[in-house]
């Protein structure tokens, strides 16, 4: 029951309170990356999402558009901005993220949407991860965030999807928010070792 039809009406309501809540931050923060970011405050990107459907995931823009004298982009810790990171420490970045929420692409809690590219490199185990819509949080994040190797963020989103339920979807909120306030886990890194493709090209699937 929840699975299939409480979690998405809590999604849709809570995404709709969050983002009325939250407006006056939204605004302003929108206000700023646009006169730092030459009128590009948000980030969008192709990401799979329940079923491996593809979406596109809605951040703040916290780096720059800065490439070299050949038009390659910069290294990103060259092209992060300080007020970029100061949103990625808060996790303020996060935001616009209740509107692919409000959308039904993603839900509050569930296993973080990664990149399109890494599809092909999950073992079919881990392809269990997109049973469920991807979330803003989820167990993985509260269990280590950054400091969990790729494997094990996996085994976690996993897990999580088996163990789904409200009272489990409620703790790793209050675990998040706790974590936020508190800055804990909170490395400015992506969300997965952009090598994962090298190492896993090693090893059978």
């Amino acid at each position: 029951m929840y699975r299939i039809f409480l979690k998405r009406a809590i999604d849709f309501l809570g995404s709709l309170f969050g983002l009325i809540l939250l407006s006056p931050i939204f605004i302003v923060i929108a206000l700023v990356l646009t006169f730092l970011n030459d009128g590009k405050p948000f980030f969008t990107q192709l990401r799979p999402g329940k079923n491996e459907k593809l979406f596109r995931v809605i951040k703040f823009k916290t780096m720059t558009d800065k490439k070299d004298s050949s038009g390659n982009l910069l290294p990103d810790n060259v092209r992060l901005t300080q007020f970029g990171r100061f949103l990625r420490k808060t996790s303020l970045d996060e935001i616009p993220q209740l509107i692919n929420v409000l959308k039904g692409d993603m839900s509050i809690v569930g296993p973080r949407p990664l990149l399109v590219e890494f599809l092909e490199y999950y073992t079919e185990e881990e392809l269990a991860r997109h049973d469920v819509r991807p979330g803003i949080t989820g167990l993985a994040q509260i269990s280590g965030r950054n400091f969990l190797s790729d494997d094990e963020k996996f085994r976690i989103d996993v897990d999580y999807v088996n163990r789904l339920s409200f009272w489990l979807d409620v703790r790793i909120l209050l675990k998040t928010i706790q974590k936020v306030f508190k800055s804990e886990d909170i490395v400015l890194a992506p969300d997965v070792d952009p090598g994962i493709n090298e190492v896993r090209e090693k090893r059978p699937i």
